[in-house]
């Protein structure tokens, strides 16, 4: 992917960069991009190592692999969302589609969406050193949520899941040196 030079300037010092758009229906947009300092493979292993996100993503309470057949994978996962003493729990089955150190594409088979589907990416560029991991999804409750609220709680919740997965893919990266 072509990164814009104010991106990676931004990335480049450190910064996280979290996008959001509202799309008709309610639906809400949310792009996230991060520079990590480790090989590709460590970024993707941190990604897909789907059995212990509860233990390495924040708001993740459970994620638990049901299904797996080749690069397709049905993974159960419980989440906390919500702001403030508003806190929500979320259950959902999603269909992952996993390109080997390219992608994995996701999307709700059954839960508390209506609409949750998306992608993370992860590249590595000639003009950065490390990995730059990218998230992007389209969501939308099936219980009452205002998408100003919705959007709100992916501005807040964002950035520390890619941070998140910084620090894990970092570790792995450093063990293994």
């Amino acid at each position: 992917m072509e990164q814009h030079s104010s991106e990676i300037s931004r990335l480049k010092c450190g910064e996280t960069l979290v996008n959001l758009a509202f799309l008709p229906d309610d639906v809400v947009k949310v792009s996230g991009k991060i520079l990590i300092d480790a090989p590709i493979e460590y970024v993707w292993k941190a990604l897909t190592d789907y059995d212990n996100l509860n233990r390495t993503l924040p708001k993740v309470v459970a994620s638990t692999v049901v299904e797996r057949k080749g690069n397709e994978v049905v993974l159960d996962q419980t989440g906390r969302t919500g702001i403030f003493f508003f806190e929500k729990t979320v259950n959902f089955r999603l269909r992952l589609r996993e390109e080997y150190l390219k992608n994995v594409t996701f999307e709700q088979v059954e839960g508390d969406f209506s609409i949750y589907r998306g992608e993370w990416n992860v590249e590595t560029s000639d003009t950065l050193k490390g990995t730059i991991l990218s998230y992007h999804a389209e969501i939308k409750p099936l219980f009452f949520a205002p998408p100003i609220l919705v959007s709100f709680v992916q501005w807040q919740d964002m950035p520390g899941i890619l941070r998140a997965h910084k620090k894990t893919a970092e570790a792995l990266s450093a063990e293994a040196a």
